[in-house]
């Protein structure tokens, strides 16, 4: 009966079936629930069977989208929408047992306990770190910072642990998390999801970008998940002409509907590059195929995840929801990026299989005539693969020696600034304090690397000394996906002026 009263309570009414098909099978789950409550070893919670079960099999049978939310999942949805998330503000490294911070943002959690660049968290509420996993340090860290946290910090100099209490705080959570200038007139904007207040951020940054000089832009959307789908939207029509289609919406009925940049909209018109990659997803690869498309941007790195499908998500009694999979995206072309559902090993996000299946869809052409395909993802315009770590470099990250020894370097040199340079002298100090850890490169080894070396060092270096935005932009500059793009930009600034 507690089935029944559960259908009851949904908004909206249920649709009328052929036959008696729904009835008969509903009163074929009732039958086969009511011999479990009678028999089984154990008193069952219907909420479990319900909730953990019935549902989301239901819902399982669809496709990996398609799911029911619980009340929890649901509010987590929706906190991951919001531009704010409760924490502790401070950023922090990870390896096995151990929990590095790197920086305490002002006015945070973190900082008013005082928290500094270069503590390491020993003890979360009693809890040793030393023996878990990386994984396991996520999950504790994520539960730790929905509650006041009791911590035992181990600082560098003091001997003793050093206890703090941290009581977690709303913290703004912006999608734009990197905006800083590569070279003299090419900027980088990082875009990490689309929330609410995903448009308003990126046009405050194009706009102070643009006030000191930005005539190049290069926007990376590697590892963006995607998210609310009308702030990706809203991005678009900073780039389109207006009237220009974003997107097309194809449901179960009727003919596609399409989105179109508002005629009253002022585009930027400066060139753009756009990077992605295997975890560029949803509303991130619709603002990609849509520039593409337009032959607005130049997209570089590797194929995207391939998730075309708008997801509807319905409120139920009592905080739960569904989250159902109601029409497919196209973009400007008429391409769909969603990868084939038939194979599940492949659709759950074992990206590796479906390489070779996402380079063979049907053929689409852009505004200009060039041929893009669909079924798989957005294909890079240009393909760029990220770069990988030679056996020394491994090595060298795995035994966390850059971090390390930035530590030890700070404490004996103060006022770094951002005109600071890896020396020749710093260099051998490093291959110094590697010797000590035994980790003997040979020359060919050690000369191959040391730019590798230089550009880490000064990165971690940055990191404890200015902070880990100044230590990514260091990084930043020197990934090859990046340097591509900017080698476009350029061809694109010193060719003919674009149509």
């Amino acid at each position: 009966m507690r089935f029944l009263f559960v259908l009851a309570l949904l908004p909206w009414p249920l649709p009328a079936l052929d036959g008696d098909s729904l009835e008969e099978n509903l009163r074929r789950f009732l039958d086969v629930y009511n011999v479990v409550e009678a028999n089984y070893a154990d008193t069952i919670d219907p909420e479990e069977v319900f909730y953990q079960g019935v549902l989301p099999g239901m819902m399982q049978t669809l496709d990996p989208h398609s799911a029911f939310l619980d009340p929890e999942q649901y509010e987590s949805l929706r906190e991951m929408q919001r531009s704010t998330e409760k924490g502790f503000g401070s950023v922090v490294s990870l390896l096995p047992g151990r929990v590095i911070v790197l920086q305490t943002l002002p006015d945070s959690p973190s900082a008013r306990s005082g928290l500094s660049p270069g503590d390491e968290i020993m003890v979360i509420n009693r809890y040793p770190l030393s023996r878990l996993s990386i994984d396991q340090l996520i999950q504790l860290l994520g539960q730790s910072r929905q509650q006041r946290a009791q911590l035992m910090v181990k600082r560098p100099g003091f001997a003793r642990l050093i206890p703090m209490e941290l009581v977690p705080a709303e913290m703004a959570d912006p999608s734009v998390s990197h905006v800083f200038f590569l070279e003299p007139g090419l900027a980088y904007i990082k875009l990490v999801n689309f929330e609410q207040t995903t448009a308003s951020e990126f046009r405050a940054a194009i706009e102070r970008l643009q006030a000191d000089g930005m005539n190049g832009l290069v926007l990376d959307l590697r590892q963006n998940p995607g998210g609310i789908v009308e702030s990706a939207i809203m991005v678009a029509s900073f780039f389109l002409q207006p009237g220009q289609d974003i997107l097309w919406v194809e449901g179960r009925e009727g003919p596609p509907q399409d989105v179109q940049v508002p005629e009253n909209s002022q585009p930027y018109d400066f060139p753009v590059s756009v990077l992605v990659d295997d975890r560029t997803a949803s509303a991130a690869e619709l603002l990609a195929g849509a520039l593409q498309d337009h032959d607005r941007a130049s997209i570089l790195g590797t194929t995207s995840f391939g998730k075309g499908l708008v997801q509807s998500v319905f409120q139920l009694s009592g905080g739960a929801a569904v989250a159902l999979t109601t029409a497919r995206y196209l973009t400007p072309s008429g391409r769909s990026i969603q990868r084939p559902l038939g194979d599940h090993a492949c659709e759950m996000y074992a990206l590796a299989d479906c390489k070779e299946e996402s380079t063979t869809g049907q053929e689409f052409r852009t505004d200009s005539g060039r041929i893009v395909k669909g079924g798989g993802g957005v294909n890079p315009d240009q393909a760029v693969p990220p770069r990988g770590y030679t056996h020394f470099e491994a090595v060298m990250e795995s035994s966390n020696s850059f971090f390390e020894f930035a530590q030890e370097y700070l404490r004996n040199h103060s006022g770094i600034g951002e005109d600071f340079e890896v020396s020749p002298e710093l260099l051998d100090e490093f291959h110094t304090f590697l010797d000590k850890r035994r980790i003997q490169p040979s020359l060919s080894e050690w000369s191959s690397t040391v730019g590798f070396i230089r550009n880490r060092l000064k990165q971690e270096i940055f990191n404890l000394a200015i902070g880990v935005e100044k230590g990514d932009e260091v990084s930043t500059r020197r990934d090859p996906v990046v340097r591509a793009a900017l080698r476009t930009l350029a061809e694109q600034l010193q060719g003919p002026a674009r149509p």
